[in-house]
């Protein structure tokens, strides 16, 4: 079967991809010492750089944001296809060398379980995070309104849960991108931008 090498992923968008890949490691590392006491930094320091790389994370946000706006880019998101299909693929069909059911093209980069999952994650998972951190960091400004310490309790549990859902999307992001024509081709393609697509 004839391929050709395309552009997929242009250059904003790797350093996007790379830059949030970052910043949720570094957060979550400096996060869970807050929370769990590890000992990688004082907790002072430890609160200085989560607000840090709190706030570049917000920023990285703005920017994709009105990246994905501008160029239409948004438009990969949207939901359809057959989800169901891809996940049985993934599941069973790929252990078993079955063909995959949806194919990656210049136009539609994301099959239809991807398409459900990066949604989900850009519209509830990464603004529940944001949201939660926020009001829990600026808690003491909002006491006068009503929150009681009831309520900041609450805010860290939902703010850790969704730190652990970042941790798991990243782990079985990093397991789907080995499931390429070869362990590397994905991480590859969103190095150099270029991928062999099926002409």
């Amino acid at each position: 079967m004839a391929t050709e090498k395309v552009l997929i992923y242009k250059r904003f968008e790797r350093f996007w991809h790379w830059m949030q890949a970052l910043l949720v490691i570094l957060l979550a590392l400096t996060g869970f010492d807050i929370h769990y006491g590890w000992g990688l930094f004082d907790f002072e320091q430890a609160v200085m750089w989560h607000r840090y790389l709190a706030w570049a994370f917000v920023i990285l946000i703005a920017f994709a944001i009105f990246w994905h706006l501008t160029t239409g880019e948004w438009k990969q998101y949207m939901p359809g296809g057959d989800a169901i299909s891809m996940l049985l693929y993934y599941t069973i069909g790929m252990f078993r060398n079955e063909e995959k059911p949806v194919h990656k093209t210049r136009l539609s980069k994301l099959n239809p379980l991807q398409k459900l999952a990066y949604l989900g994650l850009k519209i509830i998972v990464i603004p529940l995070a944001v949201t939660s951190g926020a009001f829990y960091y600026y808690f003491n400004d909002f006491a006068g309104v009503g929150p009681h310490t009831r309520h900041l309790e609450l805010v860290a549990y939902i703010h850790t849960f969704v730190a652990y859902l970042l941790i798991a999307f990243m782990f079985f992001h990093m397991y789907l991108t080995t499931t390429g024509a070869t362990v590397l081709t994905n991480i590859k393609a969103m190095i150099t931008g270029y991928e062999e697509l099926e002409t």
